[in-house]
């Protein structure tokens, strides 16, 4: 017996949509995962508690170095470090200061290096020559909890994010599609996704305020 053109074209669409979610799926697993996982550590903090780490290390710059940091040898009173104080820096406090900016005035030179799981800060006493360097690191359930906002990730972290979100919609929308083909012979199919838009929708009027 010869398939309809209606059953054709459903058999069209269902290879299509299952290829389409089954891809969207594995692409945003991990992501799901790590994203469902810090959202209830986020939603309930008091669960972990942690102790900050934190560390110190203190240098003593050689003149030529608190030269390049002076304010008037920078074009402007905020931007990134000069190469060679940035390199030296780097090498001898064990850190990477990359890209991120300085604060020049007439005394200090500070520098803001907060990364996820950890704030860092920097400072250079310009006429003294010493350095001190201060880390704090707050745990990895903090890190995974600042990847989930986004909180000092970067560019690449935050393009991550974007195609994660995505993969996401691609999933939920084949997976509505599914849903309606489904549907006529799992009965249970539209009410159990009207009580999911129906109960946060009823959170959102009556209980938060």
């Amino acid at each position: 017996m010869k398939s309809t053109p209606v059953s054709q074209r459903r058999s069209y669409w269902l290879k299509t949509l299952h290829q389409w979610h089954w891809a969207s799926a594995a692409l945003s697993l991990a992501g799901l995962l790590v994203f469902a996982a810090t959202g209830l550590t986020l939603n309930n903090a008091a669960w972990v508690e942690a102790s900050p780490q934190v560390v110190t290390r203190t240098a003593t710059v050689p003149p030529d170095i608190a030269a390049l940091l002076k304010p008037d040898a920078q074009p402007a009173p905020k931007g990134p470090l000069p190469g060679r104080a940035e390199q030296w820096l780097d090498r001898h406090l064990g850190i990477r200061i990359g890209a991120r900016a300085a604060e020049f005035s007439a005394g200090e030179v500070y520098v803001s290096m907060p990364e996820p799981g950890a704030d860092a800060w920097l400072a250079v006493d310009l006429e003294s020559g010493e350095v001190e360097y201060e880390r704090s690191w707050r745990g990895w359930v903090a890190y995974f909890n600042d990847l989930h906002k986004g909180r000092h990730t970067g560019a690449a972290w935050s393009w991550f994010i974007d195609i994660f979100a995505v993969a996401c919609l691609i999933f939920a929308l084949t997976g509505l599609f599914l849903l309606k083909m489904h549907a006529r012979n799992r009965p249970a199919s539209w009410p159990l996704a009207g009580l999911g838009v129906v109960v946060p929708l009823v959170l959102m009027l009556l209980f938060i305020h």
